[in-house]
């Protein structure tokens, strides 16, 4: 059955594996006494940390494991933000942050501190121009990725890490999706990053501080970790994550070349194969082994039930697919169609022939949900007479359904006419607008619509 959820977590190495089972055997001991058995952990812990530390680019001591990428990247922010509280209170994000960065943002804010959001592209990249535009006076810190989760687009670290430095401000990395394919470029300050991205167990996450970055580590501590992570270290699975990370990246040049083909052709393949497809991201400034697509007029839930059906374990930003019903936020932020979204991550070893039957597979799938949906087959022609404007009542109906119900009624006003969209669903926001572009129709613009949510105009220019 393929997986094609590796941007979630990545199937466990095979080194990984084996390196967990022999540390099973010989570093279950305390790694702070110094008897035999807590000096024997004490050295794999301390090859651990210099292999890690070799793959991401810094000194071992200045790395150091964390329960968990998360966990990484919260105690990466708020030590840096205490740590130079008296410089300011100003947090800068890229607006495609992962939610673990968000949600240390939110906590920053509710505390009195203020937040910068730094807008990206349809591609879903930040500008770096931009980006130092908003390191103004009283920034304590500023967090970039290196690698969107969602749709693989690679952001400029190296140049925002240059504008940083100018300036004074430290950066934050996370890493957590580019890291097993080699190390973050640039003069970053601070790094997250969690190993079940890679290859290696769950549980595991490493947090990097450079020196000389004024660091306050928050909440209660103790002598482990340099105080950054306290707590038992979890000794088997840090030998594991270690040694996994060597792995795939004694891999990633030619594992990367081969999935970047594979990716290439599901890219190439899909809009060819599937009407109206939006196929998002940088195309060329990605991650290898990611790719994410969205299907006008489809259930996203229903869409992924159905690949499932079909052994394709995949991923999405749909709206439909999360209980809060708001699209993902790195799709918002992109300005790009959220319904019937697909996230394809492949892992290392993926065969070709699993990416040719689920070429073979979608098309069919998609179809079979639009038709479940009743969706129209095809544009309708413009009519000789008809109303100059409609008003399509979608209030309280979820994606797709809103711009199912535009699609069905833009035959039915002549060029030049209106449909207007009252909508209660956030995803309609992007999806509306989307479908127009897509349709070569004239989006006209939203307000708040009387009845409550929004009304969304839609001119017909064809």
């Amino acid at each position: 059955m393929p997986y094609f959820d590796a941007a979630s977590a990545a199937p466990l190495h095979p080194v990984a594996r084996q390196a967990l089972l022999a540390s099973l055997d010989e570093g279950w001991a305390d790694p702070a006494r110094l008897y035999r058995e807590g000096r024997r952990a004490r050295l794999l812990l301390d090859a651990a940390r210099e292999a890690a530390a070799e793959a991401v680019g810094c000194r071992a001591d200045e790395l150091v494991f964390t329960p968990s990428g998360t966990r990484a990247v919260h105690a990466g922010v708020s030590g840096a933000l205490a740590g130079r509280r008296r410089v300011g209170n100003r947090l800068v994000v890229s607006a495609v942050e992962h939610s673990s960065v968000l949600h240390a943002a939110e906590v920053h804010a509710a505390a009195g501190g203020t937040v910068a959001e730094v807008p990206v592209d349809r591609s879903g990249a930040v500008d770096a121009g931009a980006f130092a535009a908003a390191l103004g006076e009283g920034t304590a810190l500023a967090c970039l990725q290196s690698a969107n989760h969602e749709v693989g687009t690679e952001q400029p670290v190296a140049e925002v890490a240059e504008a940083c430095r100018g300036v004074g401000v430290p950066l934050l990395v996370d890493a957590a999706q580019s890291l097993g394919w080699g190390p973050v470029e640039g003069g970053w300050s601070l790094l997250a990053a969690s190993a079940h991205k890679w290859g290696g167990p769950a549980g595991v996450g490493l947090l990097a501080v450079r020196k000389g970055v004024r660091f306050a580590p928050q909440g209660p501590s103790d002598e482990r970790e340099s105080g950054r992570a306290p707590g038992f270290e979890n000794l088997p699975a840090i030998v594991a994550a270690a040694a996994s990370l060597r792995a795939v990246r004694a891999e990633a040049a030619a594992e990367g070349a081969r999935l970047r083909a594979l990716v290439d052709r599901i890219r190439a393949r899909v809009p060819e194969l599937v009407p109206d497809v939006e196929v998002v991201g940088d195309p060329v400034r990605r991650l290898p082994h990611l790719v994410t697509f969205s299907c006008l007029y489809v259930d996203g839930e229903t869409l992924l039930h159905e690949l499932d059906r079909e052994g394709f374990s995949v991923s999405s930003g749909s709206s439909c697919t999360s209980s809060t019903l708001t699209p993902s936020h790195v799709l918002r932020a992109m300005g790009v169609l959220s319904e019937g979204n697909v996230r394809v991550s492949l892992p290392a070893g993926t065969a070709e022939e699993d990416v040719d039957r689920f070429l073979d597979v979608l098309p069919g799938v998609v179809a079979g949900v639009r038709e479940r949906l009743g969706v129209p087959a095809a544009p309708a022609a413009a009519p000789a007479a008809g109303p100059g404007s409609l008003v399509v009542d979608a209030l309280g109906r979820r994606c797709p359904i809103p711009v199912i119900e535009l699609a069905k009624v833009i035959g039915d006003v002549p060029v030049g006419g209106t449909v207007t969209v009252l909508a209660d669903d956030e995803a309609a926001r992007l999806d509306i607008p989307a479908w127009c572009a897509m349709r070569d129709q004239e989006y006209v613009g939203e307000e708040d619509a009387p009845e409550g949510g929004r009304a969304y105009v839609v001119r017909r220019t064809s």
